[in-house]
């Protein structure tokens, strides 16, 4: 394994994209493991155009290599008051990968290889319910599959046979340090709601609009976080949902509040100052022990014998397990 170090300091995530002044280390699977000590260490993915939170002590970016082929990005690590956390781009870098088109196992996988032990996913949605205006922010605690099959769902198959609970598919403790910050800093939080994941690219119809609101009863509406947050539960994660609300999707009568990705992108940088803010106030803190429920996942969900697997399905489920 190489590893090059040119500098280090007080930067932006942006800065580290375009300029060539951090840590860069190259890991594979099968190499250097960057387990840490911390075993609260949060990973935070990125949704549309969060590439960038000040007053971090940016590490260095990690380029890694997964069992399930690269993740979105190379992986940033920083540190703010003694507490490290790992960034991700879900997208890539330059917004290159659709929703379907992210490798969500590489993304989750790469991200508890390399220390993180729970996740918060920021994510532009759209409001299915009208308490729930553009700009505000949301905190999901359950998640509707509404895609069509086209993405890579688990970590099993291939001869290794599991089945994960996902009754309770977001992390408690993470939800409380999220709500504290939000508190410290006088932000507002929709909290226990249910976020409904589509396929995409396209956005929706009317229809569709109408079955997630009601019959499926969902509050918001997006295109990245299943299977992301049953992957994170495979590999023994938290994982929390972020969101902001940019729209009213396309269920409200009146034609100009139906969802344009020109008004996605407005409300989302309006608002992505908040999201920062949060962010930063949040690792100002400890982020709090994943719970036990949560860390122990994998505990009887496995059927297939580890000595019918595989040396390499060995080794990548060994990080799952750790």
């Amino acid at each position: 394994m190489s590893a090059l170090v040119n500098s280090r300091g007080r930067a932006s995530f942006s800065g580290i994209f375009k300029k060539r002044v951090l840590f860069y280390s190259c890991v594979a699977y099968g190499g250097e493991a960057s387990n840490r000590e911390n075993l609260s260490m949060l990973g935070i993915i990125g949704g549309s155009g969060l590439y960038k939170l000040d007053n971090l002590e940016i590490i260095g970016a990690h380029d890694i290599d997964t069992p399930f082929g690269k993740p979105s990005a190379p992986v940033t690590e920083a540190t703010l008051n003694g507490n490290r956390a790992l960034f991700l781009p879900r997208h890539g870098l330059n917004h290159e990968f659709l929703p379907s088109e992210v490798n969500f196992r590489a993304n989750i996988w790469a991200l508890k290889k390399l220390g993180a032990r729970t996740v918060l996913s920021v994510s532009a949605s759209g409001s299915l319910q009208e308490e729930i205006k553009p700009g505000d922010m949301v905190l999901c605690d359950q998640y509707f599959d509404h895609t069509r099959g086209k993405r890579a769902y688990s970590f099993f198959g291939d001869g290794l046979t599991g089945h994960i609970s996902t009754a309770q598919p977001a992390c408690p403790a993470l939800t409380g340090d999220v709500l504290r910050a939000a508190k410290a800093l006088g932000i507002t939080l929709h909290t226990g709601k249910a976020y409904a994941c589509v396929e995409g690219p396209r956005l929706g119809t009317k229809a569709e609009s109408l079955f997630l609101r009601g019959a499926a009863g969902c509050d918001i509406v997006g295109m990245t976080n299943v299977p992301e947050a049953f992957l994170a539960r495979e590999a023994q994660m938290g994982y929390v949902t972020l969101a902001i609300a940019t729209d009213y999707d396309c269920w409200r009568e009146n034609p100009d509040e139906h969802v344009s990705m020109e008004a996605v992108f407005a409300v989302y940088y309006e608002n992505i100052d908040k999201v920062k803010k949060l962010v930063a106030k949040l690792l100002e803190g400890q982020i709090s022990e994943t719970p036990d429920f949560i860390r122990t996942a994998l505990s009887g969900s496995i059927i297939t014998p580890d000595v019918r697997l595989t040396p390499a399905q060995r080794e990548w489920l060994s990080v799952l397990r750790a």
